[in-house]
């Protein structure tokens, strides 16, 4: 049976980013800030408060888990983030809520004419 995953969303900019950012490949704190502003081209950035608030909801709702265990050759002060199966299914839904609302603004865009 398919999960509904509807009355979570909509995702707020800063959940979706960094749901995205984590879809790729497990992240510490500050490479999903780099990835953010990597996917966004610059346009959205996360501080570390934000980032670290979001985090702590996003690990409440089992969207994002923290990794116990870390690289060898790492920092041990860095914490590592992974995308659940839940988290994923969360961003499935919402990117695909969102490229409805782009079909429906290009469509009455296209319609529409300047007056």
């Amino acid at each position: 049976m398919k999960q509904d995953f509807t009355s979570a969303l909509p995702l707020s900019p800063a959940a979706l980013h960094i749901l995205l950012s984590l879809a790729g490949e497990d992240l510490h704190g500050y490479a999903i800030m780099q990835e953010v502003a990597r996917q966004s081209e610059g346009k959205y950035k996360l501080g570390p408060g934000t980032l670290y608030d979001n985090l702590q909801k996003l690990i409440r709702r089992e969207w994002v888990e923290e990794l116990g265990r870390r690289p060898a050759d790492d920092d041990p002060r860095r914490r590592y983030y992974r995308l659940t199966s839940v988290g994923r299914g969360v961003l499935t839904a919402e990117t695909s809520r969102l490229a409805e609302v782009v079909r429906e603004a290009q469509l009455r865009l296209r319609i529409a004419k300047p007056r």
